[in-house]
């Protein structure tokens, strides 16, 4: 079992930038494909990014493609999620998740691992 710890969210004003970090512990995340979800108060847990196991592909939802940025570094067991040109929209508590085929899936129900989430705030 892998445990997963997120960190760098915050508040920060529209048109600002994040910097998320996801770090695993328990076992190395090396094999596995990662990803990050969010959920707004009164929504469903949606869909944001994700990358295989090695990095090289990535999928993004519409919302947010062109301004966030999903990497890993493997050698440190972490992934980031750069988030830029923040809207007030991009509001919600952010879940890094980690499934163990490897893939860059989009669904939440193809991830085995998750951790407690990050709340990021933008302000209007």
């Amino acid at each position: 079992q892998v445990q997963l710890v997120e960190s760098g969210g915050g508040l920060v004003q529209a048109g600002g930038s994040l910097r998320l970090s996801c770090a695993g512990s328990g076992r190395t995340l090396r094999t596995y494909g990662m990803g990050w979800f969010r959920q707004a108060p009164g929504k469903e847990r949606e869909f944001v990014a994700a990358i295989d196991w090695s990095g090289g592909y990535t999928n993004y939802a519409d919302s947010v493609k062109g301004r966030f940025t999903i990497s890993r570094d493997n050698a440190k067991n972490t992934m980031y999620l750069q988030m830029n040109s923040l809207k007030p929209e991009d509001t919600a508590v952010y879940y890094c998740a980690a499934d163990k085929s490897g893939r860059y899936r989009s669904s939440q129900y193809a991830y085995d691992n998750w951790g407690q989430g990050t709340q990021v705030t933008v302000s209007s």
